[in-house]
């Protein structure tokens, strides 16, 4: 292979034939092992590529960028970028991208299923069954809550919040929000902004999907669960951290909140153990976007970013756009 082709690095494993494709244009470094690389490991990883396609597990920030003086571009293949220190990218002149929009209907169908799965107590109905435990009907058995007719909130209304929004009519749910910042009404779809404490008050259900950062750390806490119905089902697939996991469990296990659904947890994948002693929890291991049309759009989308930057092209999801005009030749 010739040596004047660009470095790619690839820190987990993705669909071969893109992979394959990559290898056609570049030299191509990936993780066939597939398993999570430890800051050293990434640095040597990266150490001498000119472009890398990353994941939300590896962080990249100003050690790592300064151990890789080649590196001009780190592709996301995620919509959320909490693992990328932005100030720290562009102050080396790299380029730094993400992959939005391509996962809104996936993840709003998931965040539908732990809402649904939650609320009539199908993860808890289900280890019944196979424990053998269902000797017979009866009238007041597994009874959960209802969705339809119901006031759900959504916090956070962007992309996947809208998508959310859109499949409440279906249930015909009266829809509220909350946002930093009130919608213009065309971008609303007929939801009702409120504050935060006003949402959790006023909601039957709520679904949390803002993106992390040190403004949404624990931004629903034991204070801001303690404002919500009794009757009522949280569903996380924002990130982990956004909620306050300790003072969830305790929540749940005082049966001050119905239940909760959750893609997303702190320190995963180390999550409490707490949650694992909960009947009223529904658990997925971060897979929110996991649909095989969806990963390979993110996949697709993360390399024409890598692809347009590596050949001077803006792409079309730069997250530091500042960094443009001064990046690594």
């Amino acid at each position: 292979m010739s040596e004047t082709r660009l470095r790619v690095a690839v820190t987990r494993r993705i669909f071969p034939e893109l992979i394959d494709a990559l290898r056609a244009r570049y030299d191509v470094r990936d993780n066939q092992d597939d398993l999570p690389l430890s800051a050293d490991e990434l640095a040597r990883r990266l150490g001498d590529a000119d472009g890398a396609l990353v994941t939300g597990g590896d962080r990249i920030d100003a050690p790592l960028l300064a151990a890789c003086p080649r590196l001009k571009v780190v592709s996301n293949i995620a919509v959320g970028f909490n693992n990328i220190d932005l100030t720290a990218c562009t102050e080396h002149g790299v380029a730094a991208t993400n992959t939005p929009d391509v996962l809104n209907e996936a993840t709003a169908d998931h965040a539908w299923a732990l809402l649904l799965a939650a609320a009539r107590r199908l993860g808890e109905a289900e280890r019944w069954l196979r424990a053998g435990r269902w000797k017979r009907w009866e009238f007041e058995a597994l009874m959960g809550v209802e969705l339809f007719g119901k006031t759900l909130g959504i916090v956070g209304l962007g992309r996947i919040g809208r998508a959310i929004a859109r499949r409440a009519a279906g249930f015909s749910m009266r829809v509220l929000y909350h946002n930093r910042t009130r919608l213009a009404p065309e971008l609303e779809g007929g939801a009702e902004y409120r504050t935060l404490d006003a949402l959790l008050a006023e909601a039957d259900h709520v679904i949390v999907v803002v993106p992390y950062s040190a403004a949404t750390h624990h931004l629903i806490g034991a204070r801001e669960l303690a404002l919500m119905k009794p009757t009522a089902v949280l569903v996380n697939i924002a990130r982990g951290g956004v909620v306050d996991d300790a003072a969830l469990i305790a929540a749940l296990r005082a049966g001050r909140l119905f239940a909760a659904g959750l893609d997303v947890f702190e320190n995963e994948p180390a999550l409490d153990p707490g949650f694992l002693a909960l009947e009223n929890a529904v658990l997925s291991p971060h897979i929110a976007s996991s649909t095989r049309e969806t990963r390979a759009a993110m996949a697709q989308l993360a390399i024409r970013n890598l692809e347009d930057v590596l050949a001077g092209r803006r792409p079309p999801a730069l997250l530091n756009p500042e960094v443009w005009e001064r990046r690594r030749a």
